[in-house]
């Protein structure tokens, strides 16, 4: 499996947070931070914006590092991803990312 798939199977090499933190671009955190922001009802700073990746070694943002119910629960079954549990396919937490993003499903499988 890829590094950069997450554990619930997003692409972290696509991520905004990640391009922006990778190319030191204050202008992508900025856009991420306001979309985020919008997105949550929450307050997202800039400076907020700060992930290598979610399996990767190196700084997350808040939510990926602490928050994240997915990220968690697979740190806490010791497995690669979401595709090595065997609840994948009933999981409620996964299936809000898996339902609208088909390539996570298959990153997952794949």
């Amino acid at each position: 499996m890829k590094s950069y798939i997450a554990y619930c199977g997003l692409d972290c090499e696509t991520c905004d947070a990640r391009i922006a933190t990778v190319n030191n671009d204050d202008a992508l955190r900025e856009k991420v931070a306001e979309l985020w922001s919008e997105l949550n009802g929450v307050t997202i700073t800039p400076e907020m914006i700060n992930c290598v990746g979610c399996r990767i070694d190196g700084v997350k943002t808040t939510y990926c590092a602490s928050l994240c119910p997915i990220r968690r629960c697979a740190s806490e079954k010791g497995i690669e991803t979401c595709g090595e549990c065997r609840e994948t396919e009933t999981c409620e937490k996964l299936g809000a990312i898996v339902r609208n993003n088909l390539d996570a499903y298959h990153n997952l499988k794949g």
